[in-house]
This record gives C-alpha cells, structure tokens and sequence, in this order.
C-alpha cells in the first residue's frame, strides 16, 4: 500500500473554473493579452502540470528531511537540500519565473490568472521551492512600479529571468507587525547611494545558492525622516554590487548570519540579515521617492498576501489527494450496512465526511482565488475606466478574505488529511504530517489573520460605508435567483436556500460593522476573525453555486462526463455542510464582542 502519493495537478478542475468561472476567454481578449489565446494557455498548463509533478513533487519530502544548511564561511551562507539548484536552473530555463512579468524586461506578458494557476501547482508540488520565485515576483512588481528606470535595468531583466532572486526585508526583532517601529538607518553618500545598517529577521531566502545575485528591497530609515511609518523609505541593496556594464562587482555588507529552525518548511532558508555590520554599511539605492516606502512595500505585500492564500489551496490540493488515495487502498473494518469482507475505509460514511470536507472546500477556495486573479487582470487591462475601478474594489475587498480563509482552511485541511491516516498520519514516514506541519504557517507571515481581519472590517467595510461588500451581495443575489428558477431539481433549491440565508448572515454582520465601527471599535475587532471566517464561507458557496449552474448547462446539453453531476453533488454537500455555519458566525460577530472584553486583565 502506498502512504505517499504524488502529486498531479487536479486539470479537469482547473480547467472548469477557468473557462466556467473564472473567464479566461475575457481575460484573453484584454488590451495586451491577445496573444494569450486559450489554446495556447491550456498547452502552458499542461507543462506546468508535467514540471511540478515530474520535477518539484520528487523533492518535497527528501527537501523538508534534509533541511538547509548554514556555515559561517565568507560571512555566513546558505546551501539548498540536494536537487533544489538543479530544480531551479531547470525552472529558470523554461521561462516559468517570467510568465506574467512585463516582455519589456524579458516575460511573457501573459494574464495574471494565468501565473495563479501555475503557482497553484509550484505551491502543491513543493511549497518551500515554491517560496523563492514568490518573493522575487514580489520584489518584480515593486520595481517594475516604483523604480527608477536605471534600477529596472539594472536588475529586472535578470530578476525576470530568474538569473537573480529577489526578498523583501521588513521584519526587524522589535517591529514585526508594528512596522512605525523599524529602526535600520539609511546614511546619504555623495554619489547619490546610501549606507544601509541594521537587522532583519524572518527574511525568506535572504540567502541561498541557487542563483548568483539576490537584490533585497529594505525598509530603512532616513537621518531626517519624520518618526514612524511616515518616515520609512524603501532600498535596493543587492547581495553583489553590479557594475556599469552590468557584471557582478564587489561584496555587498549584506550578510544572513543565521537561519531559524521551524515547525515546517524545511527547505526554504528564513535567515536574519545584518546589513553593515562590517562597518562601511551596505551599498542601496533609493526606490521612488523618500519616505515612501510604505506605500511601495504594500505593493509586495498584498501581492504576496494573496499567495499565500494560494499556498494553501496548493496544500489543500495535495493533502486532499494523498488521503483519498489512503482511503482507497487502506481496507479496514466491515461495511457498517452489513456484509462478512474488510472494506477500503473510502466506504465508511465518517471518511467520506471528511474527504467531502476536503474536496468541497478546495474546489471552493479554487474557484474564488482564480474569480480573483481573473478581476486583478481586469484591474490592470480593461480598456473601460469605470470597470478597472470596480474590479480593483472588488480585489482590494477579497485580498484579507483570500488570504486569510483560504490559510485557514487548508490548517483544517491538513488536520482532516492526518485524521484520515489514522494513527499512520501521526507517524512522519507517511508524509501527511509534512502538510499540516508546512500549513501552520499561512495563518501567520505576510499578517496574521487577526490583522487580515482588522483590515477587511477597518478598511475594506467600515472605511466606505460597506458600499464595496454590498455590490458583492448584490451579485451573489443574481446567482442565487438562478439557482432558483431550476425550481423543480430539490438539489437545486437546497443550494439556493443555503445561499439565501449565507448571504442574509453576512447582510446582518456587515450593517453591524458598519453601524458599530465608530461607536464601539473594540466590539468590532472582538468578532472581526469569524466575520472574516464568515465571508469567506459565504464567498466560497457563491462560486460553489455558479460552479452547480455551469455544470447543469453543461449536462443539459447533452455532456455525459461524470465530472458534471459530481460537481453538483460537491456544491450540495458544501451548502449543506460548509454553508450552514454562517448563521452561528453571524451570531458570534454581532454578539459576541460582550464576551471577548468583559474580562478585566488581571481576571485572565
């Protein structure tokens, strides 16, 4: 019996979303897109398929055995686990690292959704490779949008490549979510650079061997700016100075000197860096405008945010096949309707509970990152103003909830994934506990989901009245008017029902926001977590129910594939199982705030 199984990209799934929810043929037609017909973006995907499955997968579980290295030689280095390098001179090849980036600098200019789909995949093959081309897409957009022209060529071309990788270096050991706090100085020269000196930790692959230049992007502070996150700029300040003619030049005073040793994620290096630490400082350059840096960090940081929240749908992904393919082969137990012969446990009605519990949720965290990226693209490329407006509030609106659900579904996930094994998922040699172990850290960096929270109620709610949120209820509403006039399929009116009442919950949670922010924040703040928790379930059975009423068409004309009704069925279980929570949510959001602080401190 096989414990460990590999991993193959869930096509026919993804293939679905994109064309049935997602709108690749209207994101395909965008100003810019025109060469990136379906034809041609369903070949990519089946190559990315092939490379994570036949490349990455492999090295998932002999990366998180091995680890990383550290030796304090030449200031201090980093050494990926055997056939990491390899992987990534054979990633770097094939043009994956610049398949959205800008044909200016060297990518291939293609949509947005296109590169979440094929991050998907690199993030369910093996998440801590997956975390070095990431933070370099990162620190890509940042440049790309706030440098200076020098600095884009300079480093884009070879970032875009993947010849160089790039980090992104916020954290420090008294600022972590608190950024007015950082304290690295940024010291003028006379030739226009600046010394850079302090300490960041926290920092993910701030050093490793898998490519020849690493350009940090650095939060530091200036002598004369203003105190906190007012007074923060933004450097580049590269592993290897590079000279006029675009060669690797001197040392730079950028160093990691140590690594963390962490529940998960084994073979992705998370390294403090000192910068200065020699003395003369670490040569940077300012990017965009002083004081400033902030508002450019954020740029990396939501893009990074959502992500994450792919992360764990890759996760999801991986740990859902791997317990469906145990409970497959593990016989153990007689069927409880009666019969004498052992059963595969796929026919006890508990592990099927849980394997729905995996698929449903998946394929609902899915469909909604793919809605997403495909309005980020519309954001960025539609030729109507108004429409690139209302997309954009539609991303900013779902970026906390993708992050933040998507995180904290897949930690569920991975605790069903080990349940399934049994005893056998406790055991490392399976692998499954790899999963949950990797997971447990998507609920926390690029913001917690206390704070990804904070700013969905703060932000993204109150700040506008609940005026974005309530354009989002509006089209749920038109979904669900659909599910409706299938009146005569009980399937169909149990979906729509389960809606109905997810989307009336959200209703009464956000006027309760929105009414209460001002007057009591705290109360707020106390149910913020499961307002959040609550619209991504609501979210989540929205997609669901368009997914029910595409696969319905599609049986309707004749499609005898059994993907189709299986997809219903999936929704149905979702509105039954995942759906119905919301209402104990909403309750918990608008209730529960008397609770939370009614403690006086020295009461805990």
């Amino acid at each position: 019996m096989s414990s460990m199984a590999g991993y193959q990209a869930p096509l026919p799934d993804i293939h679905f979303v994109l064309r049935e929810l997602a709108g690749i043929d209207q994101v395909a037609q965008l100003p810019g897109y025109e060469e990136a017909s379906v034809d041609v973006i369903e070949a990519i995907l089946d190559e990315a398929a092939k490379f994570a499955a036949g490349v990455l997968a492999p090295l998932n579980r002999s990366g998180d055995r091995e680890g990383i290295r550290w030796q304090d030689a030449n200031g201090g280095s980093v050494t990926m686990p055997a056939g990491f390098k390899e992987a990534y001179a054979q990633f770097a090849e094939a043009g994956w690292n610049g398949l959205s980036c800008d044909q200016a600098f060297g990518g291939q200019g293609l949509p947005r959704l296109v590169g979440t789909v094929v991050q998907e995949m690199w993030m369910a093959a093996n998440l801590s490779f997956s975390l070095c081309p990431l933070l370099t897409a990162g620190a890509i957009d940042a440049l790309h949008l706030c440098g200076l022209p020098a600095q884009q060529a300079c480093y884009l071309p070879n970032m875009v490549s993947g010849k160089w990788t790039g980090t992104m270096n916020i954290t420090e050991p008294q600022a972590g979510s608190d950024l007015a706090a950082i304290r690295s100085r940024a010291v003028p020269q006379s030739d226009g650079t600046y010394h850079i000196f302090g300490q960041k930790i926290f920092i993910t692959f701030g050093d490793h061997d898998m490519a020849e230049n690493i350009v940090h992007l650095v939060l530091a502070r200036t002598p004369d700016a203003p105190p906190g996150v007012k007074g923060i700029s933004l450097f580049v300040v590269p592993k290897f100075l590079v000279n006029a003619d675009g060669s690797l030049g001197a040392r730079n005073d950028a160093y990691c000197v140590s690594i963390e040793h962490k529940l998960g994620i084994h073979a992705c290096p998370t390294c403090v860096m000192t910068f200065g630490d020699a003395g003369q400082g670490a040569v940077g350059t300012l990017v965009g405008e002083e004081n400033a840096g902030i508002r450019y960090m954020f740029i990396m940081m939501n893009a990074a945010r959502f992500c994450v929240g792919l992360q764990g749908l890759g996760l999801s992904e991986r740990v859902y096949q791997q317990a469906l393919g145990f409970a497959r082969e593990r016989v153990q137990g007689r069927d409880i309707a009666g019969g004498e012969n052992s059963v595969a446990i796929i026919n006890h009605p508990d592990v099927r509970r849980m394997l729905m519990l995996m698929k449903s949720q998946t394929e609902a965290m899915r469909a909604l990152a793919f809605v997403v990226a495909a309005a980020q693209d519309a954001a960025l490329r539609h030729a109507n103003a108004d429409e690139r407006h209302r997309k954009q509030s539609f991303v900013d609106l779902m970026t906390p909830i993708v992050k933040g659900w998507l995180s904290e579904t897949c930690n569920e996930i991975a605790y069903l994934g080990v349940q399934v094994h049994g005893g056998m998922g406790f055991i490392e040699e399976t692998g499954v506990a790899q999963y949950m172990r990797d997971a447990r850290i998507t609920t926390i960096y690029e913001g917690t989901t206390g704070i990804q929270a904070q700013d969905l109620i703060g932000r993204k709610v109150a700040r506008d009245g609940g005026m974005a949120i309530r354009a989002l209820f509006a089209e749920m509403r038109v979904c669900e008017a659909a599910l409706r006039a299938i009146s005569a399929d009980d399937t169909f009116s149990a979906i729509a029902a389960a809606l109905d009442q997810g989307i009336t919950a959200a209703e009464r949670a956000v006027d309760y926001i929105v009414s209460g922010y001002a007057e009591n924040v705290r109360a707020a703040a106390a149910g913020s977590v499961p307002f959040l928790r609550l619209m991504g379930i609501v979210c989540g059975g929205w997609q669901m129910s368009r997914a029910a009423l595409a696969a319905q068409l599609r049986i309707d004309s004749g499609n005898t594939d059994p993907f189709y009704p299986a997809k219903i069925v999936t929704a149905r279980f979702y509105a039954d199982h995942v759906l119905s929570a919301v209402e104990g949510l909403a309750h918990t959001v608008i209730h529960g705030g008397a609770g939370v602080l009614g403690l006086d401190e020295e009461q805990f």
